[in-house]
């Protein structure tokens, strides 16, 4: 069981899959918020039940999947649907995240957690600390369009539905400022997970 748990975020296109990397290059086990939230809403579930109850067999694929593509641009859209969807699922991944952790092995372990922020910290009990993977707005914009292949208008309300650069900052343990190259990123990385495994061998009041 992993005696230490950081919480890892970041705005969208900030290099949040690049840290996690990192870390997994470092022997470490991640838990990521995206592959819960893809477990909480799988065929069968009562995740993915409760979001058709919700939003009707619209959200559906052909397959029988969740249609994401047709729900994220509805809940982009629609603050309240956005809202909706996130009181059905958050609560499934958050059980899985913390499972997940507490089961891995290794000195400590990373809960990826992209909405971290707008879930609010004390959502996250178990968490020990907070890592945000930060960057400026005008570089998570170039990266967004890039990576996603989207239009301005559409990475722009991406980009506001998010929580406030600052009030990531606030709930922040530990930043990376992630602006600047991979290798530099991994290095930081590489000074956490030294602070990380120092901190893991501590005793800490139960």
């Amino acid at each position: 069981m992993s005696a230490l748990i950081i919480g890892l975020t970041g705005g969208i296109a900030s290099g949040k899959t690049a840290t996690t990397q990192a870390f997994e290059r470092r022997g470490i086990a991640v838990a990521d918020a995206d592959l819960a939230a893809r477990e909480a809403v799988a065929p069968g579930s009562t995740g993915l039940a409760a979001v058709v109850e919700a939003f009707g067999e619209a959200a559906l694929g052909t397959n029988g999947h969740l249609d994401r593509a047709a729900m994220r641009r509805r809940i982009f859209a629609d603050p309240d649907a956005r809202a909706q969807l996130e009181a059905i699922i958050h609560p499934h991944v958050r059980t899985l995240l913390q499972a997940e952790c507490e089961q891995a092995g290794g000195p400590y372990a990373v809960a990826a957690i992209p909405l971290l922020t707008e879930g609010g910290r004390a959502a996250y009990p178990w968490l020990h600390r907070v890592l945000v993977i930060d960057v400026p707005r005008e570089v998570q914009l170039t990266r967004l369009l890039a990576r996603d292949g989207i239009d301005a208008a559409l990475a722009e309300r991406m980009l506001a539905a998010q929580a406030p650069r600052g009030a990531r900052l606030a709930i922040a343990d530990d930043v990376i400022v992630n602006d600047g190259t991979l290798d530099a990123l991994d290095a930081a990385v590489g000074g956490l997970d030294l602070r990380y495994r120092e901190l893991a061998a501590t005793p800490r009041l139960p």
